[in-house]
C-alpha cells in the first residue's frame, strides 16, 4: 500500500497517474513496435522474443510462429536470435489509407503449454507522395463582368500521407489579377479559391496562364502543380447563387436505388437564357461519386444510382456547379457533404486458429483447446460482438483480448461416454436487429488407458474326461475392453504356477489373441481330478492394465482300468488258487473268496462276479456271490462230484464298455477225514468277519449314496447360478457328471495302489472316495481303513 500522505496534491496526482499506466500496460499483454514504411527488408523492428520473456532455444521446439490479418508475410522473426525483422516492402498507405493510425496486428502463438501474445507494430508514415491535382490543368470560364472580391473554387490537391506529411501550402504564381484564397485548417470542406482582386478586361488580356502549386510539410518537401487555363468572357454579368455554399446531408447505407439524397437550389438575378440555369456535377468530381450519385440537369436534384457502403466509404464531397445560359455562361457552386450513417448489414466474421485435436481424454480442466477471433466490419454498437458455446458441452470460452477468444476444456472428459463433440460458436453483434454467424469445430477426445479387460465372470467351472487328446480345445475365456484401439487390444496368459513336481504350463496353454484354452496332454482323472488355475487378460496400452479369471477343470473318469485281483492272484502262481473241500459240507460253506480291486471310481470301480460254466459240466454244486465274491456251495457234495474242479470266475466292471478279469480256482474234494482242520476254522471265522463287512458296506454305501446326492444337488445350484452357457457334450468339453450308488448288495471297492491328487492352489492330495461311515460299533472310521480291514482279513 502506498503512502501518499507526506506528498502534495500535484505529486499524489502524477504518481497516482503513474501506477495506473503500469498496472495497464502490465495487464495489457501486448507489445508495441514502430516501424517506417517503405523499410528495406531485414530492417530490425524489436526483440520480440527476448521482450515476451521466451528462451531462444524453446522457440523451435515450442513453435513458435507469427500470425498476421494483414495481406502477406510484411513481417518475420528470425527463430535463431528472436528478431522481428521486416520482411517485404511495407506500404502504409496501400495497407491503412488515410487513416490516421496504422498498425500490423500479429498474434504470436507457442504451445506446450499454448500461449498467444499480441503485438502491435505501427507503421510510421514517412514523405514519399508528393501532392496530386485532380488534373494538370484547370479551365476557368470568367466574364469580364465580374465585380472584385469575386471567388473561384478551385479542387485542392490530395497527398496520400497523413500527418505533417499530409499538411499542404498552396502559393499561386505571380499575377496582378487574382490572389489564392485558402482556408483555414478547421474549414476544410471548404474548397480553395481564386479571389479577383482587378476588374478583367477581355479586350487587354482574354486569356490567363497561372501556375498553382501545392507543397506538403515533409522533409524533404514534395510538390505538386496544376495549370489554370483562364478564359475572360464578355456580357452575362449574374452568375447563379446558390442557397449556401455548404449542404450537409446524413444518408443510411444500403438505401434502395433512386433514394432521393438532396435537392440543391441556386438562382439568377438575369432574365431569359441568362436566367437560365442547368445543373451538373463540377468536372473534378471522381468517377467513383458519379457512379453513385445523379444529378438532374433540370431541377438540381440529387438522387442514389449506385450502392452505397459505409465499410467503403464513410463520406463522399460532391461539387455542385449551377451554370446559366447567357453568352458567356455563367457558374454558382456549392458542395454536398454527404454523411453515410452504419447499418447493421455485416454478420460477424469467425476465425478457428491453432488447434490442439484430438484433446487425450485425461486433459485437465483449463487447458486450450482452440483460439477463435471474430471480427465485424460494421462500426459502433454494430460492430460490437459477443461470443457463446452451445450448451451441454464440456468446454467454455475464455475472452483474452478485444475480439479474441480460447476455447478451454471446463471439465474431464470420458472417451468411453462420448468419444467426440460437436461445438458450436456462436457470434452475435449488438445491432438491432443483431447479425450473427456460427462456426462449428469437431473435438475428438482420443483414448488413455483407463479400463482394464473385465471378465463376465470371475470363475469358470469346466468338466472335461480323461484320456483326452492332447491339444484338445477345453475352454474359451473371453475378456472385453472398454478403451479403443490398441488400449483394447486383449491378450491371454497363464498366471504360472506350481502343480505338485511340474509348471502349469506342462497341463495347459492358452491361445494369446483368442483366449481358447488347450488341454496339452492326456489328463489322467486317477491321477488329478481338479486343476485350477488362473487365466490373466492384459491390454496393449501404456502402461498395460490387466485382471485375472479364475478356471476349475474337472477331470471326469473314464472306464479305462480293468478290475485288479488281489491276494494269491496278485502273487502270481499262474493265475491259479488250489483249494481242499471235505465231501461232507453242506450248502452255503464258503470255499474261498476272491478279492478284486478297480482304479476307476463310480460306476466304473463297481464290480460283480461271475462263475464262468465249465465245459461238460451240467450241474455245478458251486456259486460266486454276485458281489462279494464268495465261492460257496450249492448243495451237499456226493460221489457223483467230479474230485478235482476247476472254477473260472469272471469279475467285472459297470463301465461302459465293461472291463473284465478271471480268476482260476481249483477245487480238490477230499473225505472228511483228510481235510485241515485249521484252514477250516479260519475259513469260518473268515466268513464271520466277511458277513460283518458287509453289513458294515451296505451301512457305507447308503451314507456314500447321501452325501454325494447333496454334493450333486449343491454343484447343480452352484452352476445354475454362476455358468452363463451350458457346457457342450464332447471328447474335450465339459460334461456333466454321473452319480453313482450301490445298491444295498453291491459293493465300493478301493485301491491302496491309487491315491488321487486334487491339485486346486496349495491344497494337499486326498483320496478320492470320502466315507462317512454308520454309527456302528467297532466300525472303521473311514472308507480306506474299512477297505484296508476287509482286505486283510483274507490275505
Amino acid at each position: 500500500m502506498v503512502d501518499l500522505s507526506g506528498c502534495n496534491k500535484e505529486s499524489q496526482q502524477l504518481l497516482l497517474f503513474m501506477v495506473i499506466l503500469a498496472a495497464w500496460e502490465e495487464g495489457s499483454g501486448q507489445l508495441h513496435y514502430s516501424v517506417p514504411e517503405e523499410a528495406k527488408h531485414g530492417t530490425f523492428v524489436g526483440r520480440i522474443a527476448q521482450d515476451l520473456e521466451l528462451q531462444l532455444t524453446e522457440l523451435l521446439p515450442r513453435l513458435f510462429r507469427v500470425a498476421s490479418k494483414s495481406p502477406g508475410d510484411l513481417l518475420e522473426v528470425n527463430l535463431q536470435n528472436g528478431i522481428l525483422f521486416v520482411n517485404s516492402r511495407i506500404d502504409r498507405e496501400e495497407l491503412c489509407g488515410r487513416s490516421a493510425e496504422c498498425s500490423i496486428h500479429l498474434e504470436v502463438i507457442v504451445d506446450r503449454p499454448l500461449q498467444v501474445f499480441h503485438v502491435e507494430v505501427e507503421v510510421k508514415d514517412i514523405n514519399d507522395n508528393p501532392p496530386v491535382f485532380p488534373a494538370t490543368q484547370k479551365n476557368l470560364f470568367i466574364a469580364e463582368s465580374r465585380p472584385l472580391d469575386s471567388r473561384f473554387p478551385l479542387e485542392g490537391a490530395s497527398d496520400a500521407d497523413v500527418g505533417a506529411n499530409a499538411l499542404l501550402t498552396y502559393r499561386l504564381s505571380p499575377n496582378e489579377y487574382f490572389s489564392l484564397d485558402v482556408p483555414p485548417s478547421h474549414e476544410q470542406v471548404k474548397p480553395l479559391g481564386l479571389v479577383l482582386r482587378k476588374p478583367l478586361d477581355r479586350e487587354e488580356a482574354p486569356e490567363l496562364y497561372l501556375l498553382l502549386t501545392a507543397t506538403d510539410g515533409g522533409k524533404p518537401e514534395l510538390t505538386g502543380t496544376v495549370q489554370l487555363f483562364i478564359t475572360v468572357l464578355d456580357a452575362n454579368d449574374n452568375a447563379p447563387v446558390f442557397d449556401r455554399t455548404l449542404y450537409t446531408v446524413r444518408l443510411p447505407e444500403n438505401v434502395p436505388i433512386g433514394t432521393l439524397v438532396i435537392n440543391p437550389n441556386a438562382s439568377d438575378l438575369d432574365e431569359g437564357v441568362n436566367g437560365d440555369i442547368a445543373y451538373s456535377f463540377s468536372s473534378d468530381v471522381s468517377p467513383d461519386i458519379k457512379s453513385k450519385f445523379h444529378i438532374d440537369e433540370v431541377s438540381g436534384t440529387i438522387t442514389v444510382i449506385g450502392r452505397i457502403d459505409f465499410e467503403e466509404s464513410k463520406t463522399y464531397k460532391i461539387q455542385v456547379e449551377a451554370i446559366d445560359k447567357g453568352f458567356p455562361p455563367l457558374a454558382g457552386h456549392c458542395t454536398i457533404l454527404v454523411e453515410v450513417v452504419d447499418t447493421n448489414d455485416n454478420a460477424p466474421e469467425l476465425t478457428i486458429t491453432s488447434l490442439s485435436l484430438p484433446i487425450s481424454e485425461d486433459t485437465l480442466p483449463g487447458t486450450v483447446i482452440t483460439l477463435i477471433s471474430v471480427f465485424d466490419r460494421d462500426s459502433g454498437t454494430n460492430g460490437q460482438v459477443t461470443c457463446s458455446l452451445m450448451p451441454h458441452v464440456p468446454f467454455k470460452l475464455v475472452s483474452t483480448f478485444k475480439n479474441y477468444y480460447s476455447l478451454v476444456l471446463d471439465s474431464a472428459l470420458d472417451r468411453e461416454t462420448l468419444s467426440d463433440y460437436k461445438v458450436v460458436v456462436t457470434a452475435r453483434d449488438g445491432g438491432s436487429p443483431s447479425l450473427w454467424a456460427t462456426a462449428s469445430l469437431l473435438v475428438e477426445v482420443a483414448d488413455v488407458n483407463d479400463n482394464a479387460p473385465v471378465f463376465a465372470q470371475s470363475e469358470y467351472t469346466v468338466f472335461v474326461k480323461e484320456n483326452n487328446p492332447p491339444g484338445c480345445h477345453i475352454f474359451t475365456v473371453s475378456a472385453h475392453d472398454a478403451d479403443a484401439q490398441e488400449n483394447a487390444l486383449v491378450s491371454y496368459s497363464l498366471v504360472e504356477r506350481r502343480v505338485g513336481e511340474r509348471a502349469l504350463s506342462s497341463y495347459v496353454s492358452v491361445h494369446a489373441e483368442s483366449g481358447k484354452v488347450y488341454a496339452l496332454q492326456s489328463l489322467d482323472h486317477e491321477e488329478l481330478e481338479l486343476l485350477q488355475f488362473q487365466v490373466s487378460a492384459r491390454d496393449a496400452g501404456v502402461p498395460p492394465l490387466g485382471s485375472n479369471v479364475t478356471l476349475q477343470v474337472f477331470v471326469l473318469d473314464e472306464n479305462d482300468n480293468a478290475p485288479a485281483l488281489l491276494g494269491p492272484w496278485q502273487q502270481g502262481a499262474g493265475g491259479t488258487v488250489s483249494e481242499l473241500v471235505s465231501r461232507s459240507v453242506g450248502a452255503g460253506h464258503v470255499v474261498a473268496k476272491v478279492r478284486a480291486v478297480d482304479a476307476d471310481s463310480g460306476y466304473n470301480a463297481w464290480l460283480s462276479y461271475e462263475l464262468l460254466p465249465v465245459a461238460g459240466v451240467t450241474r455245478s454244486p458251486f456259486r460266486v456271490g454276485l458281489y462279494t465274491g464268495e465261492i460257496s456251495t450249492t448243495r451237499s457234495l456226493d460221489e457223483m462230484d467230479v474230485p478235482r474242479q476247476s472254477l473260472l470266475v469272471l469279475v467285472m466292471d459297470h463301465g461302459e464298455p465293461a472291463l473284465t478279469s478271471t480268476a482260476t480256482v481249483l477245487v480238490s474234494l477230499v473225505e472228511s477225514g483228510q481235510a485241515p482242520q485249521a484252514p477250516s476254522r479260519a475259513l469260518a471265522g473268515a466268513a464271520g468277519q466277511d458277513a460283518a463287512l458287509v453289513d458294515v458296506n451296505v451301512y457305507l454305501i447308503i451314507a456314500i449314496c447321501m452325501v454325494s446326492s447333496l454334493l450333486v444337488l449343491t454343484a447343480v445350484l452352484y452352476l445354475a447360478f454362476r455358468c452363463s452357457a451350458s457346457p457342450t457334450q464332447d471328447t474335450c468339453g465339459p460334461v456333466k457328471p454321473t452319480l453313482v450308488c450301490s445298491s444295498a448288495v453291491g459293493s465300493w471297492s478301493y485301491s491302496q495302489q491309487r491315491r488321487q491328487r486334487v491339485c486346486s492352489g496349495e491344497v494337499p492330495p486326498k483320496a478320492d472316495l470320502m466315507a462317512f461311515s454308520p454309527s456302528l460299533p467297532q466300525a472303521p472310521t473311514s472308507t480306506e481303513n474299512v477297505s484296508l480291514n476287509f482286505f486283510q482279513q483274507f490275505n
